[in-house]
């Protein structure tokens, strides 16, 4: 079976982007990744694409590709909350590798920030919840995560400063990238002191809304420049809902982990670089630790020692994740894949961190619902 190449990368920049349509954030993004892979238009065959809560549409991918004048041989658009933009690289891979495709397009974005009312974007996000029990009650996302929270806190003995070390992580990271949304330097008192959203969660412990788009190339050549092979994936899908979480201890994460590393024939030993999905500074405690890159309850402490800072042992994040870089719904989960690319590849300009061949990204969607792990490998 031949192997899948991460061979090209593109975004537009994350914030308030007015007058942008989601087919125009992508277009954009799409054309970066195609100019980065040095591939025209004509060799594209395959499309996957993300679903956009700002349009709605029962054929995204056919209306993407009729904008972006494609006429792929197979097309895809997918639903997956958060993890959505793992599971659309895991699926590109799987079509490179059965020979159904040779060059895939990976695209997702939308205007979430100005294409959508603050009370439209609420209520739409909490149908994560359950329809009968949980969003009759009025839950929102981020109450959802409080409570998480809140039992995970209990259990590990992480406390809510711990969590906001890891805001103040990604601040960081993203004062680095130009295209960043929040890029303004944050402290620990800071994050401690911002408005409380849902207890123990408050305003810097929650990624801001942004518009967006990113894209990505996954071809069966590695091409001219340096690829990044896509050598493990794995999924795993426990529950859909809070109410029916039967362990914050277990969540499902670890078993995609494993998966992945199972199938790339390797362990964490062999990880560099660390891409971690980051909606709330507690799924980023919660993933790092049941995915074993640190013990229960000890991610800040690592972060304090300095091991996940650019010149750590496990570099994570580095473009700022969804906590600085922002959040555009899928395009903001692909972000960790399109950086975990770049930095394995040089190209990260003012951000390269000292050579990396390894990453291990992972993605979630809903309340910790559906994971998908996958191991990167640079390719000289």
């Amino acid at each position: 079976m031949r192997r899948a190449h991460i061979v090209g990368a593109g975004n537009t920049a994350f914030g308030r982007l007015e007058g942008r349509t989601p087919l125009d954030l992508m277009a954009e993004a799409a054309q970066r990744a195609l100019d980065d892979a040095a591939l025209d238009r004509t060799a594209i065959d395959g499309v996957l694409c993300g679903y956009a809560t700002t349009l709605p549409h029962l054929m995204l991918a056919t209306l993407f590709c009729e904008r972006f004048a494609l006429e792929p041989a197979y097309a895809h658009a997918m639903q997956l909350g958060g993890a959505t933009g793992a599971a659309m690289v895991m699926l590109a891979r799987e079509l490179v590798r059965v020979g159904r495709c040779r060059n895939v397009l990976v695209v997702a974005g939308e205007n979430r920030l100005t294409g959508q009312a603050r009370d439209s974007a609420i209520q739409t996000l909490a149908q994560v919840g359950d329809a009968d029990f949980e969003v009759p009650n009025g839950a929102s996302v981020p109450a959802y995560y409080a409570l998480l929270a809140s039992r995970y806190l209990h259990e590990t003995g992480l406390t809510e400063t711990d969590l906001a070390e890891l805001a103040v992580l990604m601040r960081a990271r993203a004062a680095e990238h130009p295209d960043a949304h929040q890029r303004t330097p944050i402290t620990v008192a800071d994050v401690l002191a911002s408005k409380s959203i849902a207890s123990p969660l408050k305003l810097l412990d929650c990624c801001p809304i942004s518009d967006g788009a990113m894209a990505l190339v996954i071809s069966a050549d590695p091409g001219r420049r340096l690829a990044a092979a896509i050598v493990g994936a794995g999924q795993a899908h426990r529950h859909q809902h809070l109410s029916a979480m039967a362990d914050v201890l277990d969540t499902g994460a670890a078993i995609a982990g494993r998966r992945a590393f199972d199938e790339a024939g390797f362990d964490r030993d062999r990880i560099d670089y660390l891409a971690i999905y980051d909606s709330f500074t507690i799924t980023l405690a919660i993933l790092i630790e049941e995915l074993g890159f640190a013990p229960r309850g000890g991610s800040a402490r690592r972060a304090r020692a300095g091991d996940f800072a650019p010149d750590g042992v496990l570099p994570l994040n580095t473009h700022g994740g969804l906590l600085s870089f922002g959040h555009s719904g899928v395009a903001g989960g692909m972000g960790h894949v399109v950086e975990a690319f770049r930095q394995l590849t040089g190209r990260a300009g003012a951000r390269q961190i000292p050579r990396r061949t390894c990453a291990f990204v992972h993605g979630d969607g809903g309340v910790l619902s559906s994971h998908v792990s996958l191991v990167l490998q640079r390719e000289d």
